[in-house]
Formats: structure tokens, sequence, C-alpha cells
């Protein structure tokens, strides 16, 4: 038996066991059920005292349960005698509103970052936030983000040819940008104007020649999908030759995957941050590193 464990989530068992076969930890998936009032049963699947825990939660699908179900999980493992417990969040949910948008609002990520004290220490997959630095600027934890940019640039250098990257906006154009200079690729930004959380437009920030071109738009998150839609039919007025939407987290609320594709997309490739049948981009890798770093 080894001195360390890997406990994998209800969303994140996968990438679980591929993560403990990288470090060569012991693996188990929580139990979990429902009581009959709707209440979560959890227990662990072996002993844990002496060892160091490692929990990987992905906090998609169902985030509110998930929450519930990693806060018992830490707290179960530190009361049974875990010497440390590391929970690695793949995606992390409630990141976005890091302000108060409109008054009266909650400020969720300042809110979650104060409950998930259990652990001992947290580490996240490209996180979404834009108005802070880092995630340990918001956690009292000590708390690290790592990126998938690596794994996602190995990805295009192998599988499109003379690729071209979009940005599909000023936030996004963080990970395009570095993605496109370890591979040394031509890429720009667009920008986006938002009205409603469903309604967006976008334009070309700089002129750039798509047409007969492979595309690759890059973001960090495809959610309700509608900024990547409106990226997507600006490709095809430009007779881009190919189209690929390729995200860290591919979360594809309100039937996204169906519209993107619906809309124009060559082929849609995420990563297995959450995992469904677009994951093609392991991360247990990075994980991995970080965690013997």
């Amino acid at each position: 038996m080894s001195n360390t464990a890997v406990l994998g989530g209800t969303n994140s068992k996968e990438l679980a066991k591929k993560l403990a076969k990288r470090i060569n930890a012991d693996y188990g998936a929580l139990i979990t059920d429902k009581f009959p009032d709707g209440e979560t049963y959890l227990k662990l699947p072996f002993s844990v005292e002496g060892k160091k825990v490692i929990i990987v939660e992905g906090m998609h699908p169902n985030p509110n349960e998930i929450l519930i179900e990693t806060i018992f999980a830490a707290r179960t493992a530190k009361e049974l005698g875990a010497t440390e417990v590391v929970l690695v969040a793949p995606y992390l949910a409630y990141l976005r509103q890091d302000k108060r948008f409109h008054p009266l609002e909650c400020w969720s990520n300042r809110i979650i970052s104060a409950i998930l004290h259990f652990a001992d220490r947290i580490i996240a997959i490209d996180p979404h936030i834009q108005r802070i630095t880092d995630l340990q600027s918001i956690f009292k934890i000590p708390a690290k983000q790592i990126t998938a940019n690596a794994l996602i640039a190995e990805y295009i250098q192998k599988n499109i040819k003379e690729p071209v990257i979009l940005g599909p906006d000023e936030e996004s154009y963080q990970w395009a940008e570095k993605i496109a200079e370890r591979i040394h690729v031509e890429v720009t930004v667009l920008r986006k104007k938002r009205y409603t959380s469903r309604h967006v437009t976008i334009k070309l920030k700089t002129d750039i020649n798509l047409k007969g071109r492979n595309v690759v738009i890059v973001d960090d998150i495809i959610s309700s999908g509608h900024t990547m839609i409106e990226v997507i039919k600006q490709a095809k007025k430009m007779k881009a030759k190919t189209i690929t939407c390729l995200a860290v987290h591919g979360i594809f609320a309100e039937n996204a995957l169906v519209k993107l594709k619906k809309a124009g997309a060559t082929s849609i490739i995420t990563t297995n941050t959450v995992l469904n049948k677009t994951s093609k981009i392991d991360v247990s890798s990075i994980i991995a590193d970080e965690l013997k770093g």
C-alpha cells in the first residue's frame, strides 16, 4: 500500500484513476448515495489514516451537490487521520462572480474560497478568473492554478496543419496568445460586446486573412457557446477552410455542443477536466507534475 491515496469524486473518477497510476498512489472512488430526504451520504473507500489524500473532484455537472460531496470528503479524510488533504479541482465552479455586478448580489468566488478551507491546499486547472491575478488572493489555504496550455499547443501542433489561432475575446486572449507563441503560429483576438448572457456580437480586432485557412478558436471554457458561435460565423463568412473549437473546460450548457456543430464547427475538442465526448486531451500529466513538484 502506498502512503498516498487518490480519491475520485463523482465527476472525476476516470481522471483520478489516471492520476493515481502516474504518481503510484492507491486509488479509490468516493462512495456516495442519497438519503430518502435528498441529503448526501458519503463514505471513504478505504482507511486513509497516516496517508496523504488527494481528492480529485471536478465541479461540473451538478456543482451544488458536488460542492457538498467535496466538503464532506475533505473533512472526513482529516477526521480519519489523513496527514494532508489536497483538493484537485480540474474545474472549479463559482469563480465567475468575482465582484458585485449589481447591488445586493452574492459575491460567490469569495464565499467558495472560504468554505473549501477543510482541505490543506487546492490545485485548479485554468480557473475562470478575470479581475483577480491568482487563486491565492482569495483563498485562505494555499491555492495553485496550473494551465493546460502546453497540452493544447501540443494537440494543435500534432493535429492541425498551418493553423491560425483566434481568441474569441480579450479575456480568452491570454490563452490564445500563449498557445500560439509555443507553436509559433499567427494569432489574433476578437472584440466582443455582450448585451446579455446569451446575446453577444463579435468583430475581428485586427485585419487577418482567414480564407482557406485552418482556424482554431481557443478559450478556457465553453459554457453556453454563444460567444464561440459568433466567432464561427465570422470565420465562415471569411471562407475559413476548417474551424476547430478548442477549450480547457467543456461545460456545454443549453445544448451548446449541438449548436456549435450546427453553426459550422469542423471539430470541437476539450480536455478531460469535464468528461464528455469531446475530451481528447488528458490533463493527468500536469496534475502529476504539480504534485511531484
